[in-house]
């Protein structure tokens, strides 16, 4: 799995490509916890839950469906007004967890489609580093972790980000310097 941390950039960079003031604060952290709250199936280990079952890591709670479900709950809380683009942006901000740990090079992977069917999914390429979980994460192997989400997800979300809110800004300065090429002194 990627790191808590890094499950929150995907709904981060969602809020900040869709522009300034489509995405609400309360709206943004709600999209932020859906990215996280998957992992709290992690608790499944202290309760004996078998690593491999639909209800252990990576199970149930990492399922599309489970997405769309928790999306459909939050919408239901936050009462937005433009429900269709924030139920959207909840349920990529859920998904993307799923996805995330599906691009991982360990571990079993996501049951994308539960409840259809239990099959763990990994997608063909798997670049990001599995994070070490517990204590393990403040080693060596969790800074290379760190390292790799860097360079796989959190630059790319970066560039991404940066460019749209570049994209935006252009045709204001574009404006703005035409509007003084034009104006005559008084």
């Amino acid at each position: 799995m990627p790191t808590i941390f890094t499950h929150a950039v995907i709904p981060a960079t969602l809020a900040i490509v869709a522009g300034r003031g489509r995405i609400s604060t309360p709206i943004l952290f709600a999209g932020v916890a859906l990215a996280m709250l998957p992992d709290a199936d992690v608790i499944g280990f202290m309760a004996g839950v078998d690593y491999a079952s639909a209800w252990g890591h990576r199970g149930v709670s990492h399922a599309l469906s489970i997405a769309a479900l928790l999306a459909m709950m939050a919408l239901a809380l936050l009462r937005p007004p433009h429900r269709w683009t924030v139920f959207a942006f909840l349920f990529v901000s859920a998904a993307s967890h799923g996805l995330l740990d599906a691009l991982t090079s360990g571990g079993l992977g996501p049951a994308l489609l539960w409840p259809w069917t239990q099959e763990r999914f990994f997608f063909p390429v798997r670049p990001i580093r599995v994070s070490p979980i517990g204590a393990d994460f403040f080693s060596v192997r969790g800074l290379e972790t760190l390292m790799s989400e860097f360079k796989w997800v959190w630059l790319p979300c970066l560039v991404l980000a940066g460019s749209c809110v570049l994209i935006r800004r252009a045709p204001a300065a574009s404006a703005q310097g035409s509007g003084r090429a034009h104006q005559s002194p008084d």
